[in-house]
């Protein structure tokens, strides 16, 4: 029987990595994400887990690596710069080929900044925040239910790629409360997929080695062209949006997390007023949903895109449209939230731009 529960976004979290199988949490408290490393210390000894706050966000994340390479499911959780300071880690566990999950509740940047929700790490999250070749799957909620969903989803993609996946919310998503519910059965460990490569003992078999460090050249490239390869799946299999009523559109607003629940009011006043307003949705953002985007530009429809920061999705956005239409931006910063009201008049504003410009001109951003 499904089970729903009244719950903040940050405490979903939790019991949907609990309900996965996640036995192990490492992490270190920073604001707006701190109810899930509470909620993961009362939990995990109730179900046989181990909760450890450890002396920083770097000890963390390589305990984290220690426990993926053990064949555990496993998580952290962190808020932007305390993601900053595991980025070493990550890269390092992406070079292993280890399989976890890390939440980042994003707060405003740079700096300490304040924390109030943003969205200023998308460049951090979906290319690469630390060094060499690599990239996470990155999940996009925009709900308390999907936070709870992307995080079960999270930990079966970590296994399907071998790959550190990350949750990437806000600080509002993390605070506020809404219905859960949590319709499939918790997973117990005997259940989850066998991991025949992680470090458990060579009794009987061969040892298993896990590292990152290949210091001919020969070898390090051959690993990086099989993590290519590994991304390119990726793209093929596992690209996540939603796409609402974008067929008869005049304009199309992009936005991901929580400015896309902003957008769909706007999207709604918009519609009342005859003005036919359609949205995309990101949910990975990376993979990126590149090929929607781009075939939605063939019409000739401009876009919107709708960030809390100064532009990061934009450019792929600009990437995806290649030209064929035109592609503004909106976005604000500081911990403010743009009302749907500013997001009306601005698409006001970009159906005005886009009849008074020249015969396949591109408006500026």
């Amino acid at each position: 029987m499904s089970e729903r529960l009244l719950m903040k976004g940050n405490e979903a979290v939790g019991e949907a990595a609990i309900r996965a199988g996640c036995r192990l949490f490492f992490g270190y408290p920073i604001t707006p994400q701190n109810e899930i490393p509470e909620y993961m210390s009362r939990r995990l000894p109730e179900v046989g887990g181990v909760f450890l706050q450890a002396e920083s966000e770097i000890a963390a994340i390589n305990m984290v690596y220690g426990a993926a390479g053990a064949g555990a499911r496993v998580m952290t959780s962190s808020s932007s710069p305390g993601i900053s300071l595991k980025m070493e880690g990550i890269s390092y566990i992406a070079g292993a080929e280890l399989p976890c999950v890390i939440v980042n509740m994003v707060r405003g940047g740079p700096g300490l900044g304040g924390i109030q929700p943003a969205q200023s790490d998308y460049f951090q999250a979906t290319k690469g925040g630390g060094h060499g070749d690599y990239r996470m799957l990155v999940l996009a909620p925009a709900s308390v239910q999907e936070m709870a969903d992307c995080t079960a989803d999270a930990f079966e993609l970590a296994d399907k790629y071998r790959n550190p996946v990350m949750v990437l919310g806000d600080g509002a998503l993390g605070q506020m409360m809404e219905p859960v519910t949590f319709s499939k059965p918790p997973v117990s460990v005997s259940e989850l997929p066998p991991k025949p490569w992680a470090t458990t003992g060579a009794r009987g078999r061969a040892p298993n080695i896990v590292n990152s460090l290949h210091l001919e050249n020969e070898e390090l490239e051959k690993l990086n062209l099989r993590l290519e390869a590994k991304y390119r799946r990726m793209k093929s299999e596992d690209v996540r949006a939603e796409v609402i009523d974008c067929d008869d559109a005049d304009v199309i607003l992009v936005a991901y997390g929580t400015m896309s629940r902003v957008c769909r009011s706007a999207a709604n006043m918009a519609r009342s007023a005859g003005l036919r307003v359609g949205i995309v949705r990101p949910i990975t953002l990376f993979p990126f949903p590149s090929e929607i985007l781009s075939e939605l530009a063939k019409k000739g429809v401009p876009f919107l895109v709708v960030e809390l920061s100064l532009g990061q999705m934009v450019e792929d956005v600009k990437l995806a449209v290649n030209g064929a239409s035109p592609v503004q931006f909106y976005g604000r910063t500081g911990g403010f939230l743009p009302t749907p009201k500013e997001i009306l008049a601005r698409m006001e504003s970009v159906l005005k731009d886009r009849s008074q410009a020249p015969c396949g001109a591109v408006p500026e951003r």
